[in-house]
């Protein structure tokens, strides 16, 4: 790809188009063809996705429609001391369900897999090797208890132990003992782990697409290991040949791996190979604003972490997710987007495709993103409106299934649409309209004491009389018939319509009360104002 852009310059400079100024300043930077941008999630099957683990495949998503590159899923599971059982297939099912398909991956195939790291050990021990002939990487055959030992050593003395450029002449390494007993180590298949030899007291300068300019000084940083001796490498290693390997051209990631990034750039430079540019998101933050989300926090405030319920295999503690919540997938994937990105204008509301469409890595922020559970809400309520109200009652139609209530769709619909305003999830709409599927069976002694007066149970009979006469039977008819009699006695709006709410609804709440008589029938209302009559009277 470099060397056909190189050849597209090349031929721009003969033919006048671009000057060779502008050819320096082009290769003082990355560039790569809108068509070749490819970007990766990588997550780690050690558990369920964390809700800051989707905003991460979501802003990669968006990056990679917005210039239509590549979206890749990548499954990093070379750590199995914690692979956890069912993780992996709770992560392809999370991103199914908010609807960010890659294009590449575990589950899509492509040409650059396998794309599980597992899949891919073969891979790896030669570019162990390789840095290790070239100087950049060395054999350590300390054991896990020496190094211990050490590091209880350094504590006791109030010092902080590393393996570093000024440590590693004091250990069993490859560096120290010489050549010949170190090939007799690796004969007799003695375990070993291959560090990264960090170079002394050098500067590791980049670009963050978020942050700017960095600066790292390798004197605080310690020879990672890269290889393990159980044979798999390190993320470290792994994450930076699989992202050359499947030449990602940007990584877009948590903030939480921006301490890393300087060894990896060290890597790319160790291999003689370009790195791709970084971009480290924002944490996203407790509801008080201090300190990274968790999941505790959601169990302490009452609200989900995760997008799908989670079952813990180990000790079968299930854990709350956002779909099982009665979130729709588009109201979370926005709420998401609005945490650590701002568009740039007063729009909240945004489709996927309308996401595409503005989503710039200019708009993410620096700082992190408190997460307010209040606002999830609203978000799910804005979507749920703005739904068709028969797409609504298909939805509120499994609710009455397992209440044992048949109702016909039209006339669910029609209910969905006169309280679907009031709530904020599906699950919520029976308690805002269970009073058009059976009569009340206690009524409110709040509200009878309120509006219930000596004559009210008089006035209702002669209201009935109106309900019984009027013809057709729909709201129109009945509110005039109704304001009709209330002018000719003399009578006030609400002497006449909160009693008539309580024989009808049972309380004084619910949405339009001729709407309510008109679904229920006149036979329902009929009865329903003769059983309250019975029962309050």
């Amino acid at each position: 790809m470099f060397n056909l852009l190189n050849e597209i310059i090349c031929m721009a400079i003969i033919h006048g188009v671009i000057s060779e100024l502008t050819l320096i300043s082009l290769s003082s930077q990355k560039i790569f063809m809108a068509d070749h941008i490819r970007v990766r999630f990588a997550p780690s099957p050690t558990g369920p996705l964390h809700i800051g683990g989707v905003r991460t495949a979501l802003f990669n998503y968006l990056f990679a429609k917005k210039n239509n590159g590549i979206f890749i899923l990548r499954i990093e599971d070379t750590d199995r001391s914690r692979y956890v059982r069912g993780a992996e297939e709770y992560i392809i099912e999370s991103l199914e369900w908010c609807g960010l398909t890659p294009d590449e991956g575990v589950m899509a195939g492509g040409n650059y897999g396998p794309y599980r790291q597992s899949e891919r050990i073969h891979i790896y021990k030669k570019y162990a090797e390789q840095l290790i002939k070239s100087g950049n990487a060395y054999y350590a055959f300390d054991t896990p208890e020496e190094l211990e030992s050490i590091r209880k050593k350094f504590e006791a003395e109030g010092k902080t132990f590393s393996y570093d450029a000024i440590s590693r002449m004091e250990f069993r390494n490859s560096l120290t003992i010489p050549v010949k007993e170190v090939r007799h180590l690796l004969d007799e298949e003695a375990p070993f782990v291959v560090r990264f030899k960090m170079p002394e007291n050098e500067m590791v300068v980049f670009t963050d697409l978020i942050r700017g300019n960095i600066n790292i000084n390798t004197s605080i940083l310690d020879d990672k290991v890269l290889f393990k001796s159980d044979g798999f490498p390190t993320y470290h290693l792994a994450n930076v040949v699989d992202d050359h390997l499947m030449e990602i051209s940007h990584v877009i990631r948590g903030e939480e791996w921006l301490p890393s990034t300087p060894l990896h750039i060290l890597l790319y430079r160790s291999f003689g190979w370009q790195h791709p540019d970084f971009a480290h998101m924002p944490l996203t933050l407790k509801p008080e604003g201090k300190g990274k989300l968790s999941k505790r926090d959601g169990d302490r405030l009452g609200f989900p972490v995760f997008p799908l319920q989670w079952t813990n295999p180990e000790n079968g503690e299930v854990s709350s997710g956002y779909r099982e919540s009665g979130y729709f997938p588009e109201a979370f994937l926005n709420i998401l987007a609005l945490l650590g990105w701002n568009p740039g204008t007063e729009q909240e509301i945004f489709s996927l495709k309308e996401l595409v469409e503005a989503f710039s890595i200019g708009g993410i922020n620096k700082s992190g993103s408190r997460f307010d559970p209040d606002k999830a809400k609203w978000f799910n309520r804005q979507y749920l409106i703005s739904k068709p109200d028969s797409e609504i009652a298909d939805l509120f139609m499994i609710d009455l299934k397992n209440k044992g209530i048949s109702a016909e769709k039209g006339k669910v619909s029609r209910i969905c649409g006169l309280v679907k305003e009031r709530v904020n999830f599906v699950k919520e709409i029976w308690d805002q309209a269970y009073f058009f599927f059976k009569q009340p069976e206690t009524y409110d002694e709040k509200a009878i004491q309120k509006f219930w007066k000596e004559d009210t149970s008089k006035l209702m009979l002669s209201v009935r009389k109106v309900i019984q006469s009027t013809s057709p039977f729909n709201p129109k008819y009945m509110e005039e018939n109704i304001k009709s009699f209330i002018g000719e006695n003399g009578l006030d709006f609400g002497r006449v319509m909160n009693p008539l709410r309580i024989l009808i609804v049972g309380t004084a709440m619910g949405p339009h009360l001729f709407d309510i008589m008109e679904i229920i029938g006149m036979e329902d209302t009929l009865e329903r104002i003769d059983k309250g009559l019975m029962s309050i009277t």
